[in-house]
């Protein structure tokens, strides 16, 4: 679980699917108001509050989003007591904004440039083409947003042996990386580099 402050009154929380299997739970559990789900937002409420100094008391909005291969980011925003909010519900007002991401983007994130030529190897095997690789902040990005011969599951599973998933999304990518191979990324990789 990473935690970020977006501003005084916004955290940005971001599970992986290992954070959620390790609480026993699924993308789909999260949908559901049940016992695991409430423990899980304490925990990330408690966590907020030990490394962020945000304490989540009063109305809050969660709104969660689900990405195809990185897991969860949820987006918890504090409102101020003086809001449109009527004072008998103030101190459990919690109101949830669920949001899905229904693109089948995966992203992954590198260390270094030769995890992305190992990876490229592997892929080239399976008849796995295209990608679009971006460098931010001393790191690789890798994005397929195509449909490819192998299952997204199986893509997943072998990015993971190289990279990690990543809570940046691609139009931070886009706005502030820099686009190394646009679109190409794996027949370029192997054209230079085999």
């Amino acid at each position: 679980m990473r935690l970020e402050r977006l501003n005084y009154n916004k955290i940005k929380i971001f599970l992986t699917q290992d954070d959620l299997m390790d609480r026993g739970l699924t993308k789909e559990d999260l949908w559901k108001d049940s016992l695991k789900v409430h423990q899980l937002f304490r925990e990330m409420m408690n966590e907020a509050s030990e490394e962020l100094g945000f304490n989540a008391n009063g109305p809050i909005a969660v709104e969660v989003y689900s990405l195809q291969a990185q897991g969860m980011v949820i987006i918890v925003t504090k409102h101020s007591n003086d809001e449109d909010i009527d004072d008998e519900y103030l101190d459990d007002y919690i109101e949830m904004q669920v949001k899905v991401d229904e693109s089948q983007d995966v992203l992954y994130e590198f260390l270094d440039f030769e995890d992305v030529i190992h990876l490229s190897k592997t892929l080239s095997r399976l008849n796995v083409w295209g990608g679009t690789l971006y460098s931010f902040n001393g790191r690789y990005y890798l994005l397929f947003d195509q449909l490819q011969p192998i299952s997204i599951d199986e893509l997943i599973a072998i990015l993971a042996e190289y990279g990690t998933p990543t809570p940046i999304t691609v139009h931070r990518l886009q706005e502030y990386g820099k686009t190394i191979m646009n679109g190409n990324a794996m027949e370029q990789l192997q054209k230079y580099f085999h």
